[in-house]
């Protein structure tokens, strides 16, 4: 599809070349290194950096097992409240959570325990006999998940251990979400993501039927009448708009589109790569997409925000990684209009230039175009609900562009969950969608074996 919307050559150099641009951002520890980073830790009562993690995990505790060599006890730990614990080692923006909360940053070295690296190691070094997690006894009860991202398959993982049978319904051909389609390949290379979800699965009790989709050949009263819950975890699937004439012009598409065919190829050297690209946005995908353009071959990647750097969503890590890559970073321009060649195609971009007035964002008059040869969108996501849906799941929505639950995630419909980024509770992170799924999943053991408490 991308061949198609970009109409550009595949890039110059061979897949071995660029594959050497997508291995770890970050090198794993050694044991030594990880015993000597495991010491510095503090082992803090009432730890802060437990509190800054989504999904609770005991930091200090697994790394006090990391120092004690007991690599599957630390893996236990972290597992036991996040069995995506090893992708988001890789991908959480620990800098900004339990990193940012290590009491280490107020010592003279002002230097946090490295606490994503020592996570990743104690996952990646663990050698379990098995799954670590037994099912508890069968409960006779089965629950749908729809969408076999993080937070549908974290619901469906706890759903297991608590002696329930889960049916996994997933519209793509591969399970994983976001982890699999959409995170830079640099962060999660190889079949990572794919080991991972392989090995959440090996506990038994969760079957994965693919290509079924919510409001096309799977519909939500059918789900609600035949299981004894069902918990969404849809994501977000829809890019939005910019709102601008010839914004379908060939060589403009969604960031996501291209990082999914990306992270897709089995041969780099196939993907059209552009020689000047523009990448609109302010986030982390933004960030993702301008880096991975570069480390394919092009030679201008220009990241465009309406804003300032202090406003832009992506972490100070992202945007440093995205200078390292010698990506130019464009602040306070607006998109205008879309440029487009004789043929039609994506020639460029106008933006107007803004500022800060009052406190409002205002135009100045000041105009600027860039050459592009490739414009992407990464200006967030949204899902409204599509017109293929039933009536019970439109009255989720409530007006609004995700689902309203409770703080134990059910809807305003009895028996139905919803977690990840298609509901309005937390920051649109993986390791949030994972502590969803958990959370969800311990409602629903609730709720159908002793009765719950609906919302009005």
């Amino acid at each position: 599809m991308i061949e198609t919307l970009l109409h550009l050559p595949p890039a110059a150099d061979s897949h071995d070349a660029l594959a050497a641009q997508f291995t770890d951002l970050a090198p794993p520890l050694t044991s030594r290194q990880a015993a000597i980073e495991a010491a510095r830790c503090l082992y803090c009562y009432d730890a802060p950096c437990t509190r800054a993690c989504p999904t609770g995990i005991d930091v200090a505790s697994f790394i006090r097992n990391i120092h004690d060599r007991n690599i599957d006890g630390a893996a236990v730990g972290i597992l036991g409240q996040n069995i995506f614990g090893g992708s988001c080692a890789r991908v959480c923006p620990t800098e900004i959570l339990c990193e940012d909360a290590c009491v280490r940053n107020h010592y003279a070295e002002r230097e946090p325990v490295k606490i994503g690296l020592l996570q990743r190691h104690a996952i990646d070094n663990a050698s379990f006999h098995g799954h670590p997690f037994a099912r508890a006894p069968l409960t006779g009860k089965t629950v749908a998940v729809v969408g076999a991202g993080p937070a549908g398959l974290s619901c469906a993982h706890r759903l297991a251990m608590l002696g329930h049978d889960v049916v996994v319904f997933e519209s793509r051909t591969k399970a994983g979400g976001l982890n699999e389609y959409g995170i830079a390949r640099y962060k999660l290379p190889g079949d990572f993501a794919q080991q991972e979800v392989d090995f959440l699965l090996s506990i038994g009790g969760i079957d994965i039927q693919y290509g079924q989709a919510l409001g096309d050949n799977l519909q939500l009263h059918d789900l609600h009448a035949r299981f004894d819950a069902v918990f969404l975890g849809l994501g977000l699937g829809a890019s939005r708009r910019l709102g601008l004439t010839g914004e379908d012009a060939p060589g403009l598409l969604a960031a996501t589109d291209y990082i999914a065919a990306l992270r897709q190829a089995r041969d780099l050297s196939t993907l059209p790569v552009p020689r000047r690209a523009i990448v609109i946005g302010a986030g982390n995908t933004a960030v993702d997409m301008a880096v991975q353009l570069k480390r394919l071959g092009a030679d201008e990647v220009t990241l465009v925000y309406r804003r300032g750097f202090d406003a832009m969503s992506a972490t100070g890590h992202e945007i440093e990684i995205a200078k390292l890559d010698s990506v130019r970073i464009k602040t306070w321009a607006s998109p205008l209009e879309v440029l487009v060649d004789d043929a039609g195609r994506v020639a460029g971009m106008r933006f107007e230039e803004t500022r800060m007035d009052e406190g409002r964002l205002a135009r100045t008059g000041a105009f600027i175009e860039i050459a592009a040869d490739a414009v992407f969108k990464a200006i967030g996501q949204a899902m409204a609900p599509p017109s293929g849906f039933d009536t019970l799941a439109q009255g989720l929505w409530r007006g609004g562009e995700r689902i309203v639950v409770d703080g134990a995630l059910r809807t305003r419909v009895p028996g139905i969950y919803a977690g990840g980024d298609c509901v309005a509770l937390g920051p649109d992170l993986t390791v949030q969608a994972v502590q969803h799924g958990k959370l969800a999943a311990l409602a629903i053991h609730h709720d159908i074996l002793e009765g719950a408490a609906w919302p009005t």
